[in-house]
């Protein structure tokens, strides 16, 4: 089954002399259970596609399912029920309360929602990351390797079908940022959860089943079973390429 699809997807930002397009007729079907990455240089269209799979953003033409659902057409109160129950976000700022313990910030976006956190998913989403024993800590009591657990946590307790992930070890030191993508590569070996992450790093690449390489707004290359230099010479690549 597929987690994500995208059919023939374009997104265009302005309009006349001014348009740039950013997305350009994009297909693409991601099953479920496997961890993606994304890579391109700088205006390639790593961040659109991600908003646009994620139903954060809406492309100009084209369609995009998430578990079979269509987003086309759905009104922006129905978009925003269907992340809630289907999609987990991590990005490279933790986004944490600095008032608040893990467990809370855990808790917050589903009590945002208006509905009450289960406590045994905040428990078991904190456990699968490592942070059962730091659930009372609040963020300046934590490293920024866990902050960012606490960040996949807070994704993982509503148990959401697809986890977007953007430069989520950007902001981490090398060592702490192997701990975290350890950490998703095990989200998706040991539960099944299926992982979508835009990043610039290779070595970060390599731990995904499948890298997609972006450029001008197309997907013009892949690699499955990457390793970090396969990786670097495929973006190595790509930048000598003309334009």
């Amino acid at each position: 089954m597929n987690a994500v699809q995208l059919w023939s997807v374009s997104r265009t930002y302005g309009r006349g002399e001014r348009a740039v397009t950013a997305l350009d007729d994009v297909s693409l079907e991601l099953a479920a259970g496997t961890f993606t990455a994304v890579m391109g240089p700088s205006g390639s269209g790593k961040s659109t596609l991600l908003q646009c799979a994620a139903g954060l953003d809406r492309p100009t033409a084209g369609r995009v399912f998430i578990a079979g659902t269509d987003l086309t057409g759905l009104s922006e109160n129905r978009r925003t029920l269907l992340r809630r129950d289907l999609v987990g976000f991590v990005f490279q700022s933790f986004n944490l309360m600095p008032s608040l313990t893990a467990t809370q910030n855990v808790e917050l976006p589903i009590r945002l929602a208006g509905r009450r956190p289960d406590p045994e998913a905040v428990r078991t989403a904190l456990a699968a990351v490592g942070l059962a024993d730091r659930a009372g800590h609040r963020p300046a009591e934590l490293s920024g390797g866990q902050q960012q657990r606490v960040a996949i946590a807070r994704a993982l307790a509503v148990h959401p079908r697809v986890l977007f992930a953007d430069e989520p070890t950007g902001a981490l030191d090398t060592a702490t940022g192997h701990g975290v993508l350890r950490l998703l590569r095990d989200l998706v070996d040991r539960y099944g959860q299926t992982i979508v992450m835009v990043t610039h790093d290779p070595v970060a690449a390599s731990f995904a089943d499948r890298v997609l390489f972006l450029a001008d707004g197309r997907i013009v290359d892949e690699l499955v079973e990457p390793t970090a230099a396969t990786v670097a010479t495929r973006m190595t690549r790509l930048a000598a390429a003309p334009c």
